[in-house]
Order: structure tokens, then C-alpha cells, then sequence
């Protein structure tokens, strides 16, 4: 007694009519980051405007000697401002390539110039928006050894728009962490 051994089919040969319709895997990741892109740039639109139409005119003791403030007075939220500017520019000018990407997913060239420009412009976002923060943590607290008094009690208006600014642009960071974990994850499947 012999036994005929007959082959099956392996998941491997199952013909092309029987499988699933393929959709292009990086077509869904294409999408997802034309919308982060969107994300981040109205967050870091938003605290552009919000510290560079700040300011706040304090009279003392008379009407005729005033205290003003506004972002021009500290370089660093003029860097601030200046790098949430060019992050938004940077963002709304990469929409192009976004948009190119989800309709053509094999397009690893224009992915990979992206991750470059993005960590470039992670790095800018980043050091503006943490030196700002160093700033507006002291204009809260003060520094009692510099002998440096907490500005926000009289200021509190601007110490609000700015802290609020912030958070947009902090947002913006993480937006932009996250694009270049997915572009990197979308290169890794080509």
C-alpha cells in the first residue's frame, strides 16, 4: 500500500482572483500625514498671531509714563515668533509634497527630503518655543537671587496670550515628532 501524497496549496499560492483586494499600504499613511500636516500648522499659525499681536500698556503714576509690553522687547520671543513663522511656511509649502504622496505611494525620494526638512525645522520649532518657555516661566516666577520680580502680576494679559502660545507650538513639536515616526514607518514598507 502506497500512499499518494498530493501537494496543497500553501497560503502563498493562492491564486490572485481568491485574495483580498490589494490597496496601496502607504496610500492610508499618505493621508494621515497630509492631516498632521494641517494640525501643525495651524498650531504653530496660532501662536504666531498670538505673540506677535500681543501687547499690554500698564500707566504709572501718571498718565503720561507708561509701561509697555510687547514680544519686540525680548529677542527670544522674537525668535519665537520669527521660527513659529517659518515652521508655518515650512508646513503649508510641504502640503504640496503630502498631497503628491498620496497618489503616488512609491515615492521614497521626496519622502526621505521630508524627513530631512522635518527634523530641520523640529529642531528650529524646538529651540523656539523652549527658550519662549524659559522666558515666560521666569515672567511668572521671577528669579528672588537675580533679584528679578514676577512680571505676570502686572502683565497678566500678555503673560496669558504668550503662555497660551505655548501650547500650540508645543503641539506643533509633537505633530512633527510623530510625521517623521510615519514617514519613516511608510519607508520601511517599500
Amino acid at each position: 500500500m502506497t500512499k499518494k501524497i498530493v501537494p496543497q496549496e500553501s497560503p502563498a499560492q493562492v491564486s490572485e482572483e481568491d485574495a483580498p483586494p490589494k490597496t496601496a499600504p502607504g496610500k492610508g499613511l499618505s493621508i494621515v500625514d497630509f492631516v498632521m500636516r494641517i494640525v501643525a500648522a495651524i498650531a504653530t499659525l496660532g501662536s504666531t498671531i498670538a505673540v506677535g499681536t500681543t501687547n499690554q500698556t500698564l500707566p504709572m503714576f501718571t498718565q503720561f509714563i507708561r509701561f509697555k509690553a510687547r514680544y519686540q522687547d525680548l529677542p527670544t520671543f522674537t525668535f519665537f515668533v520669527v521660527t513659529n513663522g517659518i515652521a508655518t511656511a515650512y508646513l503649508v509649502l510641504s502640503l504640496v509634497l503630502s498631497i503628491l504622496h498620496i497618489f503616488m505611494t512609491g515615492a521614497k525620494v521626496t519622502r526621505t527630503v521630508l524627513i530631512i526638512l522635518d527634523m530641520i525645522i523640529l529642531a528650529l520649532l524646538t529651540a523656539g518655543a523652549s527658550s519662549a518657555a524659559a522666558i515666560v516661566h521666569l515672567a511668572h516666577t521671577g528669579n528672588v537671587e537675580a533679584n528679578w520680580s514676577a512680571i505676570c502680576q502686572q502683565y497678566n494679559s500678555f503673560c496669558e496670550r504668550v503662555s497660551g502660545s505655548l501650547v500650540g507650538s508645543f503641539l506643533g513639536i509633537l505633530v512633527l515628532m510623530l510625521l517623521i515616526i510615519l514617514s519613516a514607518i511608510a519607508l520601511s514598507r517599500k
